[in-house]
């Protein structure tokens, strides 16, 4: 996980910040090097940080159908 994000709540991440984090979540659970409760908090972090992402991406969507 980049540590930059990782110390962040979910809430304040940007779209990249999250997407970057989900990203490197998927890779570790891919490898599977984790023991079952690590990687159940990884899955719980990764559910929510792929909320976020569609929360903003919804958002924006609403901001360019209001400039257009």
């Amino acid at each position: 996980m980049p540590k930059s994000a990782s110390h962040k709540k979910i809430e304040e991440l940007s779209y990249e910040e999250a997407l970057s984090e989900l990203e490197s979540i998927v890779a570790s659970l891919e490898e599977g090097n984790q023991k079952l409760e690590e990687s159940m908090a990884l899955f719980e972090r990764g559910q929510l940080l792929m909320k976020r992402c569609a929360e903003l991406l919804e958002a924006a969507e609403l901001k360019v159908r209001q400039l257009a």
